[in-house]
């Protein structure tokens, strides 16, 4: 017979001779070689003659259509009328007029104090109310995560927000995404937790001093930490009002630290690190939004990140493994949070002191690398067991989204005349629709925060 399986009729000298040498510790360090050099030539896909990543510009198509509202002749009338304003520049002598993000930031200001007030220019954010701190997580991989996480930063800006990223995963995707340089640990959240807990450890000892107890040490680690606050790892990005916060393969050392910290200092409370450094380092006053990319694991970096947060989102694919697995983690996030508030209570309940319980504005799940014409089924089942906490909106997998990743860019840094003008039209409108999904989620939290302050 000549139509068996290809797993029919191996011949094991030949299967010997494809095996190969055996691996070895070596070889990983090889492997590891290889793939740096290739990720190194294929970052740089993205990147211009300085070896940097930069924005590309604007068309007054896309300004008109996607970022400012008004009509493009109205547009250009305005440009005329003052000639202060950034005119663009063109390709050719009659040409369309292109522009830089920076060009258009500026432009919309203008338009935001002169143009019409019936019309969003600016997008709605409540005076006095510090920055909404979201986080994506889910322990799968390959769910989307940071590619989520990485475009709905990018709308956010193209919107006009004030942007941190903040990387918590090791891996540092997102960090390559906004053509981050990071070092070592010092450069990423690593000194922040580090500081937050030196300074509950130097209070902590005054109690011990007082007492005559053995205190705990403030190594030099711990000291480095204190001086470092969030404005010094915070670096700039090739997008004008978006910010990083980056990570690197030494950030995975804080797993292993944490817990040592834990034990010397009982009483320090490591979920609020990540908070309260943010917080007092003015870091929630100077953005609109913070997006953190969590690790694909509950590790204690997943939890700062999880209980910073306003709000949690929970990209998964309409799958059953991907649906079982999503609510394990929705299982191992209320045994995570429910035994820190239990143990916490506990001492607070002996003390005479109130509660304290977790809390987000929103979680909602996101189905992500959408395929209506096989998943809607299980979309809707998905839907039927979730209920409101899955967002009716699916993230659909356009041509536009891979071709994307393979030149390095998010869909919004893509320039449409790379693509077909309907493909660009068709995944830009995907990823539109699930920032207006969140901006829902955004403007509503921020809205309720609003009437209660003035309550």
């Amino acid at each position: 017979m000549t139509d068996l399986p290809p797993y029919f009729n191996i011949d094991p000298d030949q299967a010997l001779a494809d095996l190969g040498p055996a691996g070895t510790t070596a070889a990983f360090g090889e492997m590891a070689v290889a793939c740096t050099r290739g990720r190194d030539d294929l970052a740089a896909r993205g990147m211009n003659e300085a070896g940097q990543k930069a924005l590309r510009l604007f068309s007054t198509w896309e300004i008109t259509k996607y970022l400012i509202p008004v009509a493009p002749a109205h547009f250009r009338r305005v440009l005329r009328a003052n000639p202060d304003l950034p005119q663009g520049r063109t390709e050719t002598e009659a040409g369309a007029k292109w522009f830089s993000l920076d060009e258009v930031l500026r432009l919309r200001a203008h338009f935001s104090q002169e143009g019409s007030k019936s019309k969003e220019y600016r997008p709605y954010r409540p005076e006095g109310l510090p920055a909404k701190i979201v986080a994506v997580a889910n322990f799968k991989g390959g769910v989307g995560k940071t590619s989520t996480a990485a475009h709905l930063a990018m709308s956010a800006a193209l919107d006009g927000y004030r942007v941190l990223v903040i990387d918590l995963d090791s891996q540092g995707s997102m960090t390559s995404i906004f053509g981050g340089k990071v070092e070592d640990e010092w450069q990423t959240v690593f000194p922040l937790l580090a500081r937050h807990y030196a300074e509950a450890a130097q209070t902590e000892n005054h109690s011990r001093l007082s007492r005559g107890d053995p205190t705990i040490e403030i190594d030099d680690t711990l000291a480095e930490a204190l001086k470092i606050s969030a404005t010094d790892v915070i670096q700039k990005t090739h997008w004008p009002n978006i910010d990083l916060i980056g990570a690197q393969l030494n950030l995975y050392w804080a797993e292993f630290q944490i817990p040592v910290w834990r034990m010397a200092a009982r009483r320090w409370k490591l979920w609020d690190a990540l908070t309260e450094r943010l917080e007092a380092d003015g870091v929630l006053d100077a953005y609109d939004v913070v997006f953190i990319d969590t690790p694909p694991a509950l590790g204690y970096l997943t939890i700062n990140g999880l209980s910073a947060a306003d709000i949690l989102l929970v990209p998964l694919g309409a799958s059953f493994l991907e649906f079982d697995s999503t609510g394990r983690f929705f299982d191992m996030l209320h045994a995570t949070f429910g035994s820190i508030e239990e143990n916490e209570n506990m001492a607070a309940r002996a003390l005479g002191r109130e509660g304290m319980a977790f809390e987000w504005d929103a979680v909602r799940a996101v189905i992500t690398r959408y395929d209506g014409a096989q998943q809607a089924e299980m979309a809707a089942l998905m839907q039927a067991y979730l209920g409101p906490v899955l967002s009716p909106h699916r993230q659909d997998f356009t041509a536009l989204i891979g071709q994307a990743g393979e030149s390095v860019n998010g869909i919004y840094e893509a320039d449409y005349r790379d693509f077909n003008r309907e493909t660009y039209a068709r995944g830009r409108q995907a990823f539109d629709a699930t920032y207006a999904a969140f901006k829902r989620l955004l403007i509503g939290a921020w809205r309720r925060d609003e009437k209660a302050a003035a309550d």
